[in-house]
Formats: C-alpha cells, structure tokens, sequence
C-alpha cells in the first residue's frame, strides 16, 4: 500500500523547475577501473562469440515496504568496480564483437531526471528517497564502460546469465581465485579495521559482562566499527560464549557473559569495495585462560601453526587441513579421549573444515570446480584463512567432564607469496600469554 498523496498539475510542473546543476563532484574514474576491464577480458576469452550477462541482483524486500540493504553480486563487483547500494536491478553485459572479443555494456538506471516525478515520489528508486544516482556519462567516465538505460535491457536477446548458468558461475569463481595486487591490498584493509574492531570488543567487555545480552552487546560494538569503517560485516558476527562456542555458526548472541567462560568472536569488516576480512579469536572474558582452557586453546594453536607451516605455492589446498587436523587427532589422543589418532575419530571434535579461500565473499570462489580449488594446489597471490578448532559440547559423554562445553577455534587471513604465506593478520596476537597481556593492556585502568 502507498501512502503518497495524490498531487496537482500545477505542483508537478512546480516541482520539475528551479533545480541547479549538481554533477557529481571530483575525479569519476574508479582506480580499479583498469584493472576490471583486464578481468572483462579474461572473462571474455572463456566465451568467445557468447552473450554474457553479469546481473547485480534485486532489492529484497525485508517486511512489508522496506528492503533489506542491497550488496551487488561479487562477480559483478568485481567486473564493473560499481559496489554501491544504488547498483540495485543494474545489469553487465558482454556483447559479441566479433568471433574473439566481447564489448561491455552496462545497463543501469540512471540519475532520476528533473521533469517526472520519481525524484520525488518513487521510494525505491526516486533521490530525494534514497540519494543521487550518477547519471550515464558520469557512469562511463567512473567505469570505462558504455553505459545505457536499464529499460533496455528487457529487449536482450538471451545469453549466459551468470546467476543461472553454472558453466559462467564456475569460470567467475575460477578467474578469482589468484588476488591482484590491489584486491590483496583491499583485503589488508578489511583486515586492518577488524584488527581494530577486535580491540573495541576487549575495551567494551566490562560493560558486556554487565549486560543480560552481552554477546550482543558484542556484536553491537563490532558492528560500529564496521559501519564506520567500511561497508559493514562481510558475514553475520559470531559473539559466542560458554558452550555456545561449541555451535559453529552461532549468530543469535543472545547470551549472557559470565567471567568463567571464553568468548568465541568470529567477525570480519567488509570495505567499501566489497572485500571482507574473517578472524576468530577465542579470548577468556576474566582476562585469564583456566588450566583447562589454556591446555584446549594450546591444542588448537598447535595444529593452527602446523596448517600455516603447509602453506606454499604447489601444496595441495587440502595440506593445511591435513596437517592441522593430525596435531588435534595426536592431542586427543594423548588427553585419553581417543584410543589412538588414526582414522577419523577426531571429526566429532572438530566438525568442519580449516579454512577457505578468502575475497569478495567470505568464503570465495565457492563455485570453482573442486580439480581448481579444493583439490587443486596453492597458487601465489591468493589469500586464504587457517582456521582449526575444537568443539567440545556440554552433553558429550565420551569426554572428561571438566572439557565439556568448551569451543575454541583461531582464525587467521594468510596471502600466499612466492616461498610460503604471509599473516595478514599477525596484529591480533594469538599465543594464550599474548591474548592474556593484550587483553590486560586494554582494559587496564577500566
């Protein structure tokens, strides 16, 4: 149901004059344009002679006539540099032009125009809604792309839509898997500003501990500083404490805190171009690791440092894990959980998997055929998370009492480089002495 009123001629032909000239002001040209354009190209050469049709996708409507925040498709991001909210119902396409190339187009809608009334009256599209649009010359000049109007796009012939056919989805994923030089420094970036979310969350947890919802009161605090820094979180934060640690992807953080248990913080800053950052730190809420927490998160460090020493160019993606997940089965193993440390028991204590590649999406490239990816090996330039954990859970029979409950997991962002992997986010310290002392510098005189 609308609830816009009803208006007069005389004030819609009031309404359309009297408007200055306000082009968008400073250099258009986005630095990345360059670069897209040399993906365009890639892209281009898998489907000589194919239409190619990279949407950015649709509002969604959250409850009634709100919608939900739009983020463009990745793959359109990353073909077109454009990552604004406006990029709603915008359309890439990469016409045939000739038997070995591809022209790009992009259809957009452009800045509402001052003799209709959508500037004024349409809630979804119109700028005194939602804010200015750039028109299609300012468009061209920030993406390098011919720009024209979104209505057209109805009367395209068909061709691979990138959101249907798997074929186009799986090449994109492929062609993203190595990092340029700027997406690594975009994902610094990210990384850099969850760094200092993290120390947000440390200096907010007596006011946390204070509070009947206090892993929201943590999410909340993450939550500023990726709103204030960037575009937001890449992902829904992960504020577990006690044995909701134990559920991998707990994002209702409804719980309260309590000084005894750890605080299991998965959480990522997205930038402004759309790249995102995924850390975990496991952090004791009293400022200091009990024995038996500090003798978990140990076991999990140490097959952390195992899967980071496995990270090169020509090793197998699936090392780390390997090597990570042989330091927890020997652990378990030597705490008298399991008989010995072969076979796969294991599994039941830690459930998933110890990383994933890392980009415009938290977990990257995810349409990639497993021979490039999963069961393909290390390429220089891409970047990738090490993330092993253990999940005790409070019902386990098979474990000593004084165990259950306890989750731990240590999340780092890794580039590999040409003799191994760089930490991308060695500023968080990880070692239970450095959390201990980190924690302690923070909060000191709170």
């Amino acid at each position: 149901m609308s609830h816009d009123l009803p208006v007069s001629n005389e004030f819609e032909a009031f309404m359309a004059g009297g408007w200055a000239a306000t082009p968008l002001p400073g250099e258009l040209r986005l630095p990345v344009a360059g670069a897209a354009a040399a993906r365009r190209a890639k892209l281009s050469a898998l489907f000589p002679g194919e239409r190619l049709i990279v949407p950015a996708g649709e509002l969604k409507v959250r409850s009634n006539d709100c919608d939900y925040r739009f983020r463009p498709h990745s793959a359109y991001a990353w073909l077109t540099g454009l990552t604004g909210e406006e990029q709603a119902g915008h359309v890439l396409v990469l016409e045939p032009d000739g038997p070995h190339r591809h022209e790009a187009v992009l259809h957009l809608r452009p800045r509402s125009p001052r003799d209709g009334g959508e500037f004024y009256r349409d809630r979804r599209y119109g700028e005194f809604w939602v804010g200015r649009r750039p028109d299609l010359a300012e468009a061209e000049r920030m993406t390098g792309i011919r720009c024209v109007r979104l209505d057209d796009a109805d009367r395209l012939p068909p061709g691979r839509d990138a959101s249907r056919d798997g074929e186009l989805a799986t090449a994109l994923s492929e062609l993203r898997l190595v990092k340029d030089a700027w997406e690594v420094e975009q994902l610094q970036l990210a990384v850099d500003h969850t760094t200092a979310g993290f120390e947000d969350v440390v200096r907010a947890l007596p006011r946390a501990l204070a509070h009947p919802r206090g892993e929201r009161w943590i999410e909340g605090v993450f939550g500023l500083r990726a709103r204030a820094e960037g575009n937001g979180t890449g992902y829904e934060t992960i504020a577990a404490s006690g044995a909701h640690a134990c559920v991998l992807h707990w994002i209702r953080n409804d719980g309260r805190l309590d000084p005894r248990d750890l605080l299991l913080l998965d959480a990522g800053v997205e930038t402004d171009t759309l790249y995102t950052a995924d850390i975990t730190r496991t952090l004791p809420l009293s400022g200091r690791f009990s024995p038996v927490q500090r003798q978990v998160y140990e076991l999990v460090l140490a097959a952390q440092e195992a899967g980071i020493a496995a990270l090169k160019p020509g090793a197998s993606f699936r090392d780390f894990h390997r090597a990570g997940m042989r330091v927890i089965a020997e652990g378990l193993a030597e705490w008298g959980v399991l008989a010995d440390a072969e076979g796969d028991f294991h599994r039941r204590y830690t459930l998933c998997s110890s990383g994933h590649m890392l980009g415009l999406d938290v977990h990257d490239c995810a349409q990639a055929r497993a021979d490039a990816y999963l069961d393909g090996v290390l390429e220089e330039g891409q970047v990738l998370t090490v993330e092993p954990g253990l999940y005790l859970q409070p019902d386990d029979e098979t474990l000593p009492a004084e165990l259950r409950g306890i989750g731990v997991r240590i999340e780092d962002d890794l580039v590999i480089t040409a003799d191994g992997a760089r930490l991308m986010s060695g500023a968080l310290p990880r070692t239970p002495d450095g959390i201990e002392a980190w924690m302690g510098e923070l909060t000191e005189g709170r």
